[in-house]
């Protein structure tokens, strides 16, 4: 095996991983709807405010981490594929 073809396997490796990672991180993301509660004014408390936004403060900046990194990785396996 020559060293490209060894990048190019860790590269899809990689890339398998990151499509599972980004797969479970999008779905444990929260809906931009409230929901229900906000019907009867649960979200309106101080709680419901801020405790969930450090989590999904980090889901949404995983999220475009990643993204960047699927597009980056599938435009380099693309551009070795056809050398």
């Amino acid at each position: 095996m020559t060293t490209v073809e060894i990048i190019k396997t860790i590269l899809m490796v990689v890339f398998i991983i990151l499509c599972i990672a980004l797969t479970c991180i999008i779905l444990l993301q929260e809906g931009k709807s409230a929901g229900l509660g906000s019907i009867a004014g649960a979200a309106d408390t101080y709680w419901g405010k801020n405790k969930g936004r450090s989590m999904e403060g980090k889901l949404v900046k995983a999220t475009t981490v990643m993204v960047v990194l699927f597009f980056v990785i599938s435009l380099v396996l693309n551009l070795s594929s056809l050398a």
